[in-house]
């Protein structure tokens, strides 16, 4: 491990450093600045000149005028290549090409020529070559311009939905959640240059607004050297300055849509030369706030705030202060399902002995503590804030250093049913659970940026603390569960709550030593099965002093401690750029690990045919999630958490020893190719292959909806990704980004609870669930004029990702599914609810199943000849063919389009604007799920058809 002591002694050096003399000004974090002096032939400075910068790629664009000196100067640019465009009266307009990829600014000297010597000027026009980026890192440019016209598709979700649609290589799943690249959300976001590698979906943590986002830059090649922990994706945001922005500018939204959705928010920039102010803030409330496990919407409420403030100072010419400040709140609840919804329809509880099992109705429903069973009323609050300070300090006009802190808390509240037997669902969930988790991020980082001649050098170190707590409550709520005793004349697991001991399994009773296929009775778990009414005895191994059935506790505190160094220089050498870079993570929490990671790309550009090759590599340390990373970590090492995911769960435990969970190492090439067709069409795509040792992906505690961080001994990760993007043609704009990423994971699994998954004879390979053969957005918008209308659409097809456990045809090995083949070639499905069967869409024939009724055939209910037998989607292997490697059930294709109009000047005012947006998401309302029976998360449908419209009034 790195001592620290090592840190302080590299920062109290770049500290010596700050004191050197310089004159330019500075942006910290992702973004640079442009600035310089227009002039005529005599050296006379030209003030009123425009100057305009932009990038017809990501669509940014700013404009300037000069002052009385002939300065001008663009804060806050991302870094990306601009074409800058100079003009002033009785001047021959003047181009230049300027590439911003450091805080170090960028200077131009502009001389314009007079207007009669404009045979004589030189400029440089665009075209084809202004298009390609000669870099070697594939990535994706997303500025505000889109964003405010993109269909997005969540509105408490709205960055993850920006990323998945522009993004190739990006497989979308329920709740906000992305997966890029094949690997389980293993992504990270740099903020202003403040790392944060922890998961952002809507059911782990709040996400930044995306109102105070300038510009995106997702990162999908070989990762520089500057970033790490979780690279599959990195999303690196440059958050919005009122840096200059005289006079103020703002405006306040408000919105109404489908599902009760309201949302209002308003945001406003002002400041000065040496001072600027940006802050947003909004609030959401809706009633579809998840993806749920049935089309209709029950119970998934929810609401959220959000908060940002970011403030610039200058204190000198050569020093800049930086302060980002966010919070954020939602409250939601957990979509039910039929099943979920009537819990006293199929539950096995019992109010007394003599109420047959799974007759709630007929005990007028009910459960063991002679309270109404009802509906599930399971709830979640996630609040976070995040505190970031920076200081730029100008060493000279070539280096810049940047030192930043930060402070990023995650509180994660999950609240079960007021009674707790409602919470039991079948297959699902068969404890009450109640969760209590935190998460605080603390660190600092170091930055020297250094430009000159050839070379782009930036060195940096991070240093960052997260301390994790994890409080966690059930009980067994489902009394089949860990079940006493068996009926002896079917071996069915009996019900009856006063039974505590096995010595009472008398009569037609037997006891429960795991016959066929239920699991053995384990008196210990016996302490917390809540079903269970009359005393417990003392052999059952409870705690001293415990006599009844009661709650476990599992709570649990680490630190984790990851110290990063990294060097890297981009090389640009005529038509020739290399990227070279090493980084080294040392990463010290539940488990050690340190390694040495070297970073290389190179790129050509081709100028005559404006095209670019590049080929890079890049060794990563992969880092656990942390997200319930003790319980995952150290969870069988507990004897109650050991035997209930061995009895309850069915065999989740790697071993009674289970070592924490470590981080992997990758290595991944990639090969690419970028393209300009003259002006108008760009085409950028790569081939990727991955390979990692120790791959992480996620589990769930029992039959629990609490999910937690899984390990798999490696994964190969081979695919493509395309992006051709058409710049503004006459108001008409256009990208389509496409994708083929395979997801192979390899047994054993090596940490962590989670299942091992019969591989079905395909020896110890098998596609994750989020695997997905092909995927593409197309977005296309146009506004004819440029005080006009506008127009958006989307255009999402996904063919779909690896289902949950379908019940599979008679001649298969069944590895994909309970139940199976029966006699006569008979699909058996009861291993499965008929609300699941419904949620699939099976159907036997004519029958299709009903929230209440499972498919049917002559031969019997739950029963269907396999010629008759099918689903609406999903799509399932037909006979003999399933295999868990090259041919799995997975979610059925499905078409999904957007659409937005919007007039953003209603009134055409000069001053003060009113605007108006009418969005359409899924507008032929098709009927599709993101995925069934995951092992991660459950069954969730795609939004339904959607109707939104927005009013704003901007100043």
């Amino acid at each position: 491990m790195l001592k620290i002591r090592y840190l302080y002694s590299f920062l109290f050096l770049a500290c010596v450093l700050c004191f050197a003399t310089g004159k330019a000004k500075a942006q910290s974090g992702n973004s640079g600045s442009i600035e310089g002096a227009v002039k005529d032939p005599s050296g006379a400075t030209i003030a009123g000149a425009s100057v305009e910068i932009s990038n017809p790629v990501s669509g940014y664009t700013r404009k300037a005028t000069t002052g009385a000196d002939g300065a001008f100067r663009f804060p806050n640019v991302p870094f990306n290549p601009y074409h800058a465009v100079v003009t002033a009266a009785g001047f021959t307009s003047y181009t230049q090409d300027l590439d911003v990829r450091s805080s170090v600014p960028v200077v131009a000297q502009v001389t314009l020529q007079l207007t009669a010597a404009a045979a004589t000027s030189v400029t440089v026009t665009a075209n084809g070559g202004d298009l390609v980026e000669n870099d070697s890192t594939f990535h994706t440019d997303v500025d505000q311009a889109l964003i405010d016209k993109l269909p997005l598709q969540s509105a408490s979700s709205s960055v993850s939905s920006l990323v998945t649609l522009t993004t190739p290589g990006v497989a979308a799943d329920s709740n906000g959640l992305f997966h890029g690249l094949g690997d389980h959300a293993s992504n990270s976001f740099s903020v202003d240059g403040q790392a944060i590698t922890d998961q952002q979906s809507k059911v782990f943590s709040n996400q930044i607004p995306a109102d105070s986002i300038q510009s995106l830059e997702v990162i999908s090649g070989a990762p520089p050297a500057e970033f790490g922990g979780k690279t599959s994706l990195v999303i690196v945001v440059t958050t919005r300055s009122g840096l200059g922005v005289n006079p103020p500018h703002g405006q306040v939204t408000t919105s109404y849509g489908s599902f009760g959705t309201g949302n209002t928010g308003f945001d406003l920039a002002y400041g000065g030369n040496n001072w600027g102010n940006y802050v947003s803030g909004n609030g959401l409330n809706t009633g579809r706030f998840l993806d749920g496990p049935e089309v209709g919407v029950m119970h998934d409420r929810g609401n959220e705030e959000n908060f940002f403030d970011r403030v610039d100072f200058k204190l000198s010419p050569k020093d800049t202060i930086s302060f980002n400040l966010g919070y954020s709140r939602s409250w939601f609840e957990t979509p039910n399902s039929y099943d979920a919804e009537d819990a006293t329809a199929w539950t096995f509880l019992s109010a007394t002995p003599v109420c047959p099992a799974g007759q709630m109705a007929s005990c007028g429903g009910l459960g063991p503590n002679g309270e109404p069973v009802g509906a599930q009323d399971q709830r979640s609050k996630i609040g976070t804030f995040n505190i970031a300070p920076s200081w730029t300090r100008v060493i000279n006009t070539e280096a810049v250093f940047t030192l930043g802190g930060f402070v990023r808390r995650d509180q994660y509240n999950y609240y079960p049913s007021a009674n707790p037997f409602a919470d039991a669902s079948p297959d699902l969930q068969e404890e009450t659970i109640a969760q209590n988790r935190n998460l605080t991020n603390a660190g600092a980082r170091a930055v020297l940026s250094y430009v000159k001649g050839i070379n782009n050098v930036k060195a940096g170190v991070t240093f960052e603390h997260t301390f994790l707590n994890e409080n966690d409550r059930f009980g067994i709520v489902d009394s089949t569960a860990n079940a006493v005793c068996l009926n002896l004349a079917d071996l069915s697991p009996d019900t009856n709550p006063a039974i505590t001991s096995p010595a009472q399994c008398t009569g037609t009773l037997v006891a429960n030593a795991g016959q066929g296929s239920v699991a053995a009775f384990i008196p210990l778990l016996g302490c917390y099965d809540l079903t269970r009414t009359a005393a417990l005895p003392a052999s059952d191994g409870c705690p001293a002093g415990q006599t009844s059935s009661g709650f476990f506790t599992f709570n649990g505190h680490t630190d984790v401690k990851e110290t990063a160094l990294y060097v890297q220089d981009a090389i640009s050498i005529k038509n020739w750029s290399f990227n070279l870079g090493a980084r080294a993570d040392f990463y010290n929490g539940l488990a050690t690990a340190k390694q040495l990671e070297p970073r290389l790309g190179v790129a050509y550009n081709f100028k005559p045919t404006s095209t670019v090759l590049r080929i890079s590599y890049a060794r990563t340390m992969e880092t656990p999630f942390n997200e319930n990373l003790i319980l995952a970590s150290t969870g069988c090492n507990n004897p109650v958490i050991f035997d209930l995911q061995e009895s309850v769960a069915g065999g989740q435990c790697v071993s009674s020893s289970v070592p924490p969970l470590s981080p992997g190492h990758r290595n991944e090439f990639h090969a690419g190719l970028e393209q300009a067709f003259g002006k108008y069409l760009v085409v950028d795509g790569e081939y990727i292959w991955k390979y990692t040792h120790k791959a992480f992906d996620f589990s769930v505690l029992g039959n629990t909806p609490i999910t937690y961080p899984i390990e798999w001994d490696s994964s190969k990760i081979p695919g493509y990704a395309i992006r051709a993007t058409v710049p503004n043609f006459h108001g008409f704009t256009a990208f389509v980004v496409m994708s083929s990423v395979a997801a192979r994971f390899f047994t054993p699994q090596v940490s962590g609870i989670g299942a091992t998954p019969s591989t079905g004879g395909t020896g110890s390979v098998f596609r994750i669930d989020h695997d997905e053969t092909f995927n593409q957005t197309t977005h296309l918008q146009y506004q004819p004029w440029q005080r006009g209308p506008w127009v958006g659409f989307n255009w999402r097809y996904d063919s779909g990702l690896v289902a949950g456990p379908v019940p599979c045809f008679g001649g298969d090995s069944c590895a994909n599914g309970p139940g199976g083949g029966g006699p006569d070639n008979l699909i058996d499905v009861s291993g499965i609810t008929p609300d699941q069967q419904y949620q699939a869409g099976l159907f036997c024939g004519s029958v299709f199943a009903t929230p209440t009724t499972p498919i049917s055939s002559s031969a019997g209910a739950n029963l269907c000849p396999a010629a008759m037998y099918g689903s609406k989607y999903i799509s399932i292997p037909a006979p003999g063919t399933e295999n868990d490697d090259h041919n799995p059930p997975r979610i059925a294709p499905r078409n999904l389009f957007d659409v937005a109009v919007g007039e953003d000047n209603l009134f055409h005012g000069d001053r003060y604007k009113w605007s108006l947006r009418l969005t359409a998401v899924n507008v032929t309302d098709k009927v599709a799920l993101y995925n069934f029976l995951s092992t991660f998360s459950g069954t969730h449908y795609v939004t339904p058809r959607a109707f939104t419209a927005e009013l704003g009034f901007h100043f």
